[in-house]
C-alpha cells in the first residue's frame, strides 16, 4: 500500500509527512518533508491546553484542515499514487490515568481536505483498555527495525523500546529532552543547541542534577507514559526560576538525560541501539549518552530516518488499522489486551 503518515510532536517543529510504500515486510520511503507551524499555530498549540473548550474544538477542526493542505501541497509536490492518510494528531492532553487522551487534528477534515481515507486517534482505544496509549512506535521499531536490540527516539520526551527477558516488546518514556533543551536554547534566542554547543560550554550544576534525577515517575513501575502536563507542572519548576545560567542548566539537563537513558539501558542485554529523532542531532548528547553505556553499539541513521521515522511508523501503524491486524501491544501501554486502534474518516476503504 501506498500510505503518507504524518506526524506532529510536541516540540513544535512542524508537520512531519512520509510518503511511503508499505507492508509487514518492510517500508520504501518515496519522500518526506517537514513543513513548520505559523507562528500563530505555535502560540496555539504550545497554550491550547488553557484555552476554553471552544477555542479548542476550533483548533481541532482547522489544525485538520491545514494538515489536509499541507498534505495536498505535499503531493503536488511529490505526485504519485496514495491509498490513505495516517495521522497522529497533535497531542494537547495526555492523562492515562483518568482514562484521557487528545490528539487535535481533525480527521474529517483531513480527508475533506484531501479527497483520502484517514486514520487518525489512535491512542484513545488503548486508553479505554486502561492502557497508557504510549508509545505507539514500538510495534514499528518491531516489525521495521527489529535488527536492532533497543531503538531510542530523542524528541520532546525521549523514549525506549526493546525485547525484554522474555522477549516480549516493552517501552516506556524516559524522560524529558528536546523539550527541556529547546526551552533553555530559547533562554538565549535560539531555537535549539546545534550540536549540543552550548552544553559542552557549561558546568553541571550537582543540587539540580539530584533534583532532577530524584523525580518520582523516574522510579514507577512499566508501563509508564509522559505528558507535557508532568513536563510543565513536575520538572519545569526545578529549573525555571533558577538563577543557573543557560549553559550550566544545558549541561545539567543533557547529563540527566544520559543518566536516565544510561539507566534504562544497563542490564537488559542491549548491544546494539538505533537513536532517531531530533536529539540524534545534538552531537554532544549522544557522546554522553555514549559515555555512560561504552558496551552498547550506537547507530545514527541517515538524516532521512533520523528526521521521519515516526511518520513512518505511523504509515504503518495505519496500514494495519486498515487490514484489521493488532497495531498496539498490550505489553508495552498496559492495555488489557493488544488492540488494532485508529478511527477511520473519510472514504470507504476496501481491502481488495
Amino acid at each position: 500500500m501506498h500510505i503518507i503518515g504524518l506526524m506532529s510532536g510536541t516540540s513544535l517543529d512542524g508537520l512531519d509527512i512520509a510518503y511511503c510504500q508499505i507492508d509487514e515486510a518492510g517500508f520504501n520511503l518515496l519522500a518526506a518533508e517537514t513543513y513548520p507551524f505559523p507562528r500563530e499555530w505555535v502560540r496555539i498549540l504550545s497554550s491550547l491546553e488553557k484555552a476554553s473548550a471552544y477555542e479548542y474544538a476550533l483548533a481541532h477542526v482547522k489544525l485538520g484542515h491545514l494538515f489536509g493542505r499541507l498534505v495536498n501541497r505535499f503531493r503536488n509536490e511529490h505526485p504519485g499514487p496514495c491509498d490513505a492518510i495516517a495521522s497522529h494528531g497533535h497531542t494537547i492532553f495526555h492523562q492515562p490515568n483518568l482514562a484521557l487522551t487528545a490528539q487535535i487534528g481533525d480527521g474529517n477534515a483531513i480527508a475533506a481536505e484531501t479527497g483520502l481515507p484517514v486514520v487518525y486517534n489512535f491512542r484513545a482505544l488503548d486508553v479505554a483498555l486502561t492502557g497508557q496509549g504510549a508509545p505507539l512506535v514500538p510495534i514499528g521499531d518491531q516489525i521495521l527495525f527489529g535488527d536492532y536490540d533497543a531503538c531510542l527516539n530523542l524528541g520532546g520526551f525521549s523514549n525506549i523500546s526493546y525485547n525484554n527477558d522474555n522477549q516480549t516488546r516493552v517501552a516506556f518514556d524516559v524522560c524529558p529532552c528536546n523539550m527541556a533543551l529547546n526551552h533553555v536554547a530559547r533562554l538565549v534566542n535560539k531555537e535549539y543547541d546545534s550540536g549540543g554547543a552550548i552544553a559542552r560550554s557549561g558546568h553541571i550544576d550537582t543540587a539540580l542534577l539530584s533534583a532532577l534525577d530524584a523525580l518520582p515517575y523516574y522510579r514507577l513501575p512499566l508501563p509508564k507514559s509522559l505528558g507535557k502536563e508532568w513536563f510543565v507542572s513536575h520538572f519545569l519548576p526545578l529549573f525555571s526560576n533558577s538563577d543557573i545560567t543557560p549553559p550550566n542548566l544545558m549541561r545539567t539537563l543533557v547529563e540527566h538525560i544520559a543518566h536516565q537513558i544510561s539507566g534504562s539501558v544497563k542490564g537488559h542485554g542491549i548491544g546494539t541501539m538505533l537513536i532517531t529523532g531530533g536529539g540524534a542531532k545534538n552531537r554532544y548528547l549522544i557522546a554522553r549518552i555514549q559515555a555512560m553505556i561504552p558496551s552498547c553499539k550506537i547507530t545514527i541513521p541517515s538524516d532521512e530516518i533520523i528526521n521521519y521515522k515516526e511518520a513512518i511508523i505511523f504509515a504503518l501503524l495505519g496500514y494495519l488499522r486498515l487490514n484489521n491486524k493488532n497495531n498496539c501491544l498490550s505489553s508495552v501501554t498496559g492495555a488489557h489486551h493488544d488492540n488494532c486502534g485508529g478511527d477511520i474518516a473519510g472514504i470507504s476503504y476496501i481491502n481488495q
